[in-house]
């Protein structure tokens, strides 16, 4: 999962780019990256860490111009290196640059396809660099010194023709202007909003609603499945639906965990979504638990809270913090290796012992994914006296592999593959173990059965993917390359390969 921004202004763009990714930096703490445009020269900044570790003062004052890009990443495809940060450049045609949220799920044809036909070379492991050849390929076979929002709009036809999956992206052509783009089925979220200036109107296109606000845009709207839209120098907005068969699916573990509660992704409020999340999972316990004796409610920092809040209300129980975070520790589900988790489980939360002591308590979080998280957090309720642990999951159980740009683990990592909810309780240690019904979850994010969704994409929880083009045989080589075997061996190879280059 990665956030990305675009920007076109009338004045330097840097800073309300670096601001944005601090916004965003809760969907990737792996990389961060500006590029800016000043008039036919681009300036790039970008490598391995949080935002604020990137940019530095000269940095910031090398990002010269009034239109950019930005990402931050943490690794879906390819590994965690420098080499893959964003965003990815290419020279030909323009000097396009491009910024990439999701997963191609037919990256390795295209990659063959761009080598053999298109004569295109691919120097890293990410599909986020494939994506912007294919796009410079398209581009580049109009044959013009310069080209219009028809051409950009013709080449993008072509993108959808040839690139499957679920993506996002911002791509900026020197001299021209910025666009965004999202995959046919609407998978991964995009928005763009606008705000008057005396020197005219600036756009803004990012992964969430939320990185708008607090730079002065007002959200315009969600960018439609297969639909491209396209500023250009002068400030016009041009916008095409250039995929040919669309539908909005978006990905339900967006509103489950990834997003900002604040945000709002097709029209949905986040915040309301994961409340009614709460209410849900209250009267599956009221139907199937009736005489519980649940003391208090304790949610797992921070995504779980608002769930676990309406949960408590609903039930008439009694609701409490009972974990203390620190901040400084990144998310868990998404950091890199099972001893680098286990690890930062116990430095990133702590109990306050007096609300578990003596009491029967309902931790609530939004999922469970490995276990791993869920089973320490259970021991160390019970170490802080509590007479007994239920857990509650705010998502169904999740069981299979997201192939959209979700870097789960493989499949037999999953703590729910192949096992009964009750099995998973044991293996976490809880005395009791609800997980949400996926029904519920999807009623929870219908906005009240209002909303303008054809279908979510709940592939995780029960192995539908949306796109058509998952086989059994891509999920066994998703799960050769996604196992932590996998990632541990490729991160000592580049360790290696630094230790090497360091000799010499």
């Amino acid at each position: 999962m990665c956030g990305i921004v675009g920007i076109l202004g009338r004045s330097s763009v840097n800073q309300s780019l670096y601001d944005a990714l601090l916004v965003l930096q809760h969907r990737g703490q792996d990389a961060a990256g500006i590029v800016t445009c000043e008039g036919n020269r681009l300036h790039l900044r970008k490598d391995n860490g949080l935002a604020r570790d990137v940019f530095n003062t000269h940095h910031m004052l090398d990002l010269r111009g009034n239109m950019g890009i930005a990402h931050v990443r943490y690794p879906t495809a390819g590994c965690a290196s420098s080499a893959e940060a964003q965003p990815f450049y290419v020279n030909s045609p323009f000097g396009i640059t491009l910024a990439h949220n999701g997963n191609l799920t037919n990256a390795d044809q295209l990659k063959d396809d761009l080598f053999r036909e298109d004569f295109r070379h691919i120097n890293t492991d990410s599909d986020s660099e494939i994506l912007l050849n294919v796009f410079a390929h398209e581009l580049q076979q109009r044959a013009k010194l310069s080209v219009d929002e028809n051409d950009i709009f013709d080449a993008m036809s072509g993108v959808y023709r040839r690139c499957r999956g679920g993506y996002a992206a911002v791509a900026m052509i020197p001299g021209h202007g910025i666009l965004g783009f999202r995959d046919p089925f609407g998978i991964r979220p995009i928005v763009f909003g606008k705000r008057e200036t005396e020197r005219g109107v600036e756009y803004m296109i990012a992964s969430e609603s939320v990185a708008l606000n607090p730079l002065g845009f007002d959200l315009v709207r969600d960018i439609l499945p297969g639909e491209v839209i396209y500023i250009d120098l002068d400030g016009r907005l041009h916008s095409r639906v250039c995929a040919e068969k669309v539908l909005l699916s978006p990905c339900i573990f967006e509103f489950v965990y990834f997003a900002r509660p604040d945000s709002i992704i097709d029209e949905i409020f986040v915040h309301k979504a994961r409340s009614r999340m709460g209410k849900k999972l209250a009267h599956k316990i009221e139907r199937e638990w009736s005489q519980h004796d649940i003391d208090v409610v304790i949610p797992i920092p921070d995504t779980s809270r608002t769930a676990a809040l309406t949960l408590a209300n609903t039930l008439g129980v009694q609701y409490t913090e009972g974990f203390i975070k620190n901040r400084y520790i990144g998310r868990t589900f998404i950091m890199p290796g099972q001893k680098v988790r286990r690890k930062s489980v116990r430095q990133k939360l702590n109990p306050i012992d007096m609300e578990f002591k003596g009491k029967n308590v309902l931790l609530v979080d939004d999922s469970i994914v490995r276990g791993t998280t869920s089973q320490q957090i259970v021991q160390m309720a019970r170490e802080a006296g509590a007479r007994k642990v239920f857990f509650a999951s705010a998502a169904p159980p999740v069981r299979f592999p997201n192939v959209y740009g979700i870097d789960m683990p493989a499949a037999t990592e999953l703590v729910a593959h192949g096992r009964s909810e009750e099995e998973v309780g044991r293996i976490i240690g809880a005395d009791r173990m609800i997980y949400q019904d996926l029904g519920d979850l999807i009623l929870a994010c219908q906005k009240k059965g209002k909303t303008k969704v054809d279908r979510f994409d709940a592939s995780v929880f029960d192995g539908d993917y949306v796109t058509g083009d998952v086989t059994a045989a891509y999920l066994g080589a998703l799960e050769a390359n996604r196992n932590d075997g996998a990632k541990s061996a490729r991160e000592h190879s580049a360790a290696s390969v630094i230790e090497i280059h360091n000799q010499t």
